[in-house]
């Protein structure tokens, strides 16, 4: 029985709902007897249907004995848009239910899982926690911090410039590593640059990919004042809070990277390095109020690093206590 296999399995799915659940978590779920797939789920676009009851639907009575394996502990409250998938799971009496995270809503907390007990289900938690972690990040930032998860890309040459002295960036990176850039965008409710990037480079900041362009995210410029038709102006990088959004995609330029660095409101770091040196030219970012180097230091861990094309991508996520 390999229950981290099977998790991440689940945990694949949780990410296909990834900017399209807010504010509900983006869960993925599996249901598993004698080793096949009897039913899987994720959570629908706009929170709706939940990924368990998907799952268990496809099961059906199948589901009596089987192993569910679910990314986030399964909601105990009761809702006008559907039934708890607590009380869903109890009725269809799985001998199992693999948990990978608590839920920090406190309208379930702890509640999902003492009501599968009492059913007589075995409930195991912490089953791939950390891809969780990062699987449902906007959820979670949304709870624990009260904004959304944010992430900053930065496409840069090797020595740091994000573009030549006189403006021009068109283009650093080549077009896988734009093609990637776009499918985070997919990924994002809200994407951000600053009011020098819009006025200088007027960026459409939509989904360039074959069947993705849908999900192009909200846009929003930062610095107050009047926004573009169909944009949303930011008085501040704090009002991103208000917004809504669960995953937010700052994209541009160095004032802004800047600003939601200087107030810790980084929690992804995407940087794409193109094999090319620019010398004089614009840095990829402003004053993040650093004081002593020594403060640079372990607040950053690098995720993974790839190849895209020619270019390198390197992901890192905030180190916090």
């Amino acid at each position: 029985m390999n229950d981290a296999r099977w998790m991440a399995a689940a945990l694949a799915l949780a990410e296909r709902g990834r900017g399209r659940t807010a504010p509900n978590p983006n869960v993925g779920c599996l249901i598993v007897k004698t080793g096949i797939v009897i039913g899987r789920g994720w959570t629908q676009p706009g929170g709706r249907p939940h990924a368990e009851a998907i799952a268990l639907e496809q099961a059906g009575a199948a589901a009596a004995g089987a192993t569910a394996y679910v990314t986030l502990e399964p909601c105990a409250h009761k809702s006008e848009r559907g039934p708890a998938c607590a009380d869903l799971l109890a009725a269809a009496k799985p001998a199992r239910v693999v948990i990978a995270l608590g839920d920090p809503d406190p309208r379930t907390n702890g509640k999902g899982m003492e009501r599968l007990r009492k059913a007589g289900i075995d409930v195991i938690e912490g089953v791939g926690s950390a891809g969780a972690e990062r699987a449902m990040a906007g959820f979670l930032a949304r709870r624990r911090l009260g904004r959304p998860h944010v992430t900053l890309k930065l496409a840069t040459s090797l020595d740091g410039r994000i573009a030549m002295a006189d403006g021009s960036s068109r283009w650093i990176t080549g077009p896988e590593a734009r093609a990637h850039a776009h499918l985070e965008r997919a990924r994002s409710e809200l994407i951000v640059v600053g009011r020098g990037t819009l006025e200088a480079d007027r960026p459409a900041l939509d989904v360039r990919l074959a069947g993705l362009e849908a999900r192009s995210p909200c846009r929003a410029v930062l610095g107050g004042g009047v926004a573009p038709e169909g944009w949303i102006a930011l008085p501040s990088h704090q009002a991103i809070a208000g917004t809504g959004a669960d995953h937010v995609l700052v994209e541009g330029g160095a004032g802004a990277a800047a600003a939601f660095l200087a107030a810790d409101m980084v929690d992804r770091l995407l940087l794409y390095r193109a094999p090319i040196l620019i010398g004089v030219g614009k840095a990829a970012l402003g004053d993040i109020g650093l004081g002593r180097l020594d403060d640079a230091h372990g607040r950053w861990r690098l995720l993974h690093s790839r190849m895209l094309g020619i270019d390198r991508l390197e992901v890192y996520e905030r180190v916090r206590s």
